[in-house]
This record gives C-alpha cells, sequence and structure tokens, in this order.
C-alpha cells in the first residue's frame, strides 16, 4: 500500500471519529438535555424529587427508611418494605438478596430467606400489634426446617427419602442451655436443635407447615424486599395494617389514617395491569401537613 493511500485512510478515519465525537458526545446529549428541560419532563429529569417546605425530602420514584438513627421504625410513620440495596434504599446499591425458594438453611454468617421473612414477619408483628406466624416458622421467628437423618429409599416414588428416621435436627435453631426444639418428636424421634460445629447436610431438609393460617397477617410485601431493592410503595393490605399504630400515635383516629391512605393510593396501570400501590413518602407527608395544619 502506497504511503499516501495510507495517509488518506487515516485522515478519513480521523475526519469520521471528530465527526462522531461531536454528534454523539456532543449534540445528542445536549439536545436530550434541552428537551428534558421542557414543561411537564423538567421535573422527571431531576429525578422526581418531593419538595416539603421548600426543601428537598425524597423521590416519587425511590422509596426510603423511616427509622431513627439506631434504625428503630418511627411509629408515626407509614413503613416501607424491606430494602437489600446497600444499607437500605441506596441508588448506587440498587440489588436483590439473589435468595430464591431453595433458601431454607440458615448459613453461619448469612441467614436464609426463609428464616430472613420469618423474623420480619416477628419484628412488623411487634411494631404493628397483630399475629407474625407463618407458615414454616418457629415461634422464634425462624425457618422450621428439620434435617431427617438415617436410610433412604434407594427406587420407586418416594426415592431418596428418608424411611426410618434415626436422627432429626431443627437446623436453624442453635443449642443453647435453654433452647427447646420448636417441635418435640417428628416421626416417633426426639427432635434436637442444631449445633454450630455439626454438619447436617446428609439429612433430608423437611420443612415444616405448622400450625399458622395459610393466609398469614402480616403481608407478604412488609417481609420481602423488591428486586431492585427501591420500590418507593407497599400495597393497600399492608397500609391498611400500619393505620391503627399511626392513629395511636399521632393521637388521631384509624379513619383519618386510611383516608389519607386512599387519597395516595394508586390502581392498577390501565386498568388491568399490577396491583394498587401506596406512595408511602407521599402519605407521610400528608400525615404531617395534617398534623401542622391542625
Amino acid at each position: 500500500m502506497k504511503l499516501s493511500s495510507l495517509v488518506r485512510q487515516h485522515v478519513a478515519a480521523l475526519r469520521a471519529l471528530l465527526v462522531l465525537t461531536v454528534i454523539v458526545g456532543g449534540a445528542y446529549p445536549l439536545l436530550v438535555w434541552l428537551a428534558a428541560q421542557l414543561p411537564g419532563l423538567h421535573d422527571k429529569a431531576d429525578g422526581s424529587i418531593v419538595q416539603a417546605g421548600g426543601k428537598p425530602v425524597g423521590s416519587s420514584l425511590i422509596g426510603q427508611l423511616f427509622t431513627a438513627a439506631d434504625g428503630t421504625p418511627l411509629p408515626q410513620y407509614l413503613q416501607s418494605r424491606p430494602s437489600m440495596a446497600g444499607d437500605g434504599y441506596d441508588p448506587m446499591a440498587t440489588s436483590a438478596s439473589n435468595l430464591g425458594p431453595e433458601s431454607i438453611v440458615d448459613a453461619p454468617d448469612k441467614p436464609s430467606l426463609l428464616t430472613l421473612v420469618c423474623t420480619r414477619s416477628q419484628d412488623v408483628a411487634k411494631l404493628d400489634g397483630v399475629d407474625g406466624a407463618r407458615p414454616f416458622c418457629t415461634g422464634g421467628g425462624v425457618g422450621a426446617v428439620l434435617s431427617v437423618i438415617g436410610p433412604r429409599d434407594t427406587s420407586g416414588p418416594m426415592a431418596g427419602r428418608v424411611t426410618h428416621p434415626v436422627r432429626v435436627v431443627s437446623v436453624n435453631e442453635p443449642c443453647t442451655a435453654t433452647t427447646t426444639p420448636f417441635l418435640a418428636t417428628y416421626e416417633g424421634v426426639r427432635v434436637e436443635c442444631a449445633k454450630t460445629d455439626e454438619d447436617y447436610s446428609t439429612g433430608q431438609l423437611v420443612p415444616v407447615h405448622g400450625a399458622a393460617n395459610a393466609s398469614p397477617e402480616v403481608p407478604a410485601d412488609a417481609v420481602t424486599a423488591s428486586g431492585s431493592g427501591l420500590d418507593p410503595d407497599i400495597s393497600p393490605a399492608y397500609a391498611d395494617q400500619q393505620a391503627d399504630r399511626i392513629a395511636r400515635v399521632r393521637g388521631i383516629t384509624a379513619d383519618q389514617v386510611r383516608t389519607v391512605i386512599a387519597a395516595h393510593t394508586d390502581g392498577r396501570a390501565l386498568g388491568f395491569m399490577g396491583e394498587p400501590a401506596v406512595d408511602v413518602l407521599a402519605v407521610n407527608l400528608a400525615l404531617d401537613q395534617q398534623r401542622l395544619g391542625g
């Protein structure tokens, strides 16, 4: 290849690079920014920031915690659903726990999804004064899971199932001097509580439903985090559960709280997509404004 041809190719490539840099790196972002400043789009482009008293208090698109400095829920406010994003609702750490339905056995330094749900249910129930019992949860707020150890069936439809238990361990309940397992016996075998230095993985894992109602009083969104960890809304059922507690702390009636909740509840998109949702921040701001207004 002649030197002149090589130079022409490089000059053409450099010219294309400069033109695309100006268009894609300058003109296009500027055009998008100018469009975002149009009436009706400006607030959304700036993060849908919510103002109260002339000060930013949050975003309508990103949830937040309503807790004291030590993490204790503030009882006068509607509480958001759990968040696994950083320390909670951190936009720079949006994530889920990546724990699924098969996460039922606690690790030494990490509770299973089942135990997280059980513990949260107990905490929410204590705050709101309701029954926190859930299927497959112990009264102590951990997953009700047994490791059943013994000979297994090697054929047929029950292959892999322990046929004659010789030892049964409640795997999520550590032993202490006063610990008693959530279940006394299983198929005639005394249930033990787990010891931290023992491995029970050879046993068959058996979740125990227990006596709790199949429809728990504490709603699902009160004990599970959203996929993004940033969901700003909760279900009407969870909001309604909190109404009596909020009314008691604020010295108003539960009907007044429920009226505010209803005013900030959105129905299904287009009437059929998704589920109704309550805007937590909007409700809390309205409740504060109601107090200030007398």
